[in-house]
């Protein structure tokens, strides 16, 4: 298993869109991150910077398939569709990446 940790802006006229988002995830989302082997998904708000942190363990073995499967599914990419409006990348994000991944440097049981 691996702990995943990223974090994303988010605009500040967005912020009620994105939580009214989130409070109602359409069950085709969740059972598409089951089957991308993702377990234990949490978005946290820090406001008022309008910081989401991202957490999710990874339980598969093949992480780049899972996550490819995750973008080429098409209720995935309406999903996004109204979330992505919503967000507002770092800067500092490495190419290729939409959440800026995170270093773990601690964790306890």
């Amino acid at each position: 298993m691996q702990r995943m940790g990223m974090v994303l802006g988010v605009k500040p006229d967005m912020v009620a869109t994105y939580k009214e988002l989130h409070a109602a995830v359409w069950p085709e989302i969740l059972a598409l991150l089951t089957r991308c082997n993702i377990r234990n998904y949490t978005i946290f708000l820090r406001e008022p910077e309008n910081l989401l942190f991202g957490y999710y363990e990874y339980h598969g073995s093949d992480y780049e398939a899972d996550m490819a499967l995750m973008a080429a599914d098409p209720k995935n990419q309406e999903w996004w569709s109204f979330c992505i409006p919503c967000q507002a990348p770092l800067e500092t994000r490495a190419e290729g990446e939409w959440w800026a991944m995170m270093e773990p440097v601690f964790h306890m049981e």
